[in-house]
């Protein structure tokens, strides 16, 4: 029915979830996120619920397999559950219930683990986790979308595809990055094609935008008209990829984490 990953970037304090399946908007139900706490997926007969219980647990510093038990105490319906989590100290967590479809289970390593019921096989968890431990040189969202690709390769969801999300989350109270593909005849392509998008137009913008350590953002406006203006007549750039370059002026936007974006320098 569906796999994941939730993984913990201590280097960068960062939590993420990358998540496809065979069902329609499963980033709408699935990931759960929380700034300095954790990461979890709940699927498999999904119940909402246990994403925040879990976290809740997480943030009294309960172990991820402490707090999935305590979210599941009360869950009647544990059985046709899976869920799994990892902590901001890289620990991990997985349940999967007697009543998941199988191929069903999940492997995991140090900050990370992979979790999926329904699934062609094994090999789509293993494959997904053994490329994610194989290319530690990438940024974390190319990461995740390279090892969701492997496990697409190995065979994924045994009855299809339809969607698929990636959701990150570093110092704020919301995701620094938020994607969903709800309906797709190949919802990882489309995923990608989004984050190459998000890469692109957001993610450098991301740097002036109000956060806990500015809570007002950049707003030199001597600075922001100064490159409007230069910015509008540089060859090929429009006018609202120009907007978009002017919070690029704050210099080591998540340095750790998107090493491969270069802002302009501070003025």
């Amino acid at each position: 029915m569906t796999w994941s990953i939730v993984v913990h970037d201590t280097s960068a304090d960062s939590f993420a979830v990358a998540v496809a399946t065979c069902a329609f908007a499963v980033g709408a139900s699935c990931p759960f996120v929380r700034a300095g706490v954790g990461a979890v997926s709940t699927q498999s007969m999904t119940n909402r619920y246990l994403g925040p219980a879990v976290l809740d647990g997480l943030a009294r510093g309960l172990s991820p397999v402490a707090a999935i038990e305590g979210a599941l105490a009360g869950d009647d319906g544990r059985g046709l559950r899976q869920v799994h989590a990892v902590d901001r100290h890289g620990r991990t967590g997985a349940w999967t219930g007697q009543n998941c479809v199988e191929w069903c289970g999940s492997l995991a390593a140090p900050g990370i683990s992979v979790a999926g019921n329904m699934l062609a096989g094994e090999r789509v968890i293993a494959a997904t986790l053994e490329d994610w431990l194989a290319h530690p040189e990438l940024n974390m969202p190319e990461r995740l979308m390279a090892a969701m690709e492997a496990g697409e390769a190995a065979g994924g969801d045994r009855r299809g595809r339809q969607s698929a999300a990636m959701k990150l989350v570093t110092t704020e109270d919301f995701p620094d990055l938020d994607l969903r593909v709800d309906d797709h005849a190949d919802p990882l392509a489309e995923l990608r094609r989004l984050l190459d998008l998000w890469r692109r137009t957001r993610a450098p913008g991301l740097a002036g935008s109000p956060s806990r350590a500015n809570p007002s953002g950049f707003i030199d406006m001597d600075a922001i008209e100064a490159d409007w203006a230069a910015a509008r007549h540089r060859p090929s750039v429009s006018p609202v990829a120009a907007r978009r370059r002017l919070t690029g002026l704050s210099r080591g936007f998540r340095a750790a984490l998107f090493h491969d974006i270069d802002p302009a320098p501070a003025n």
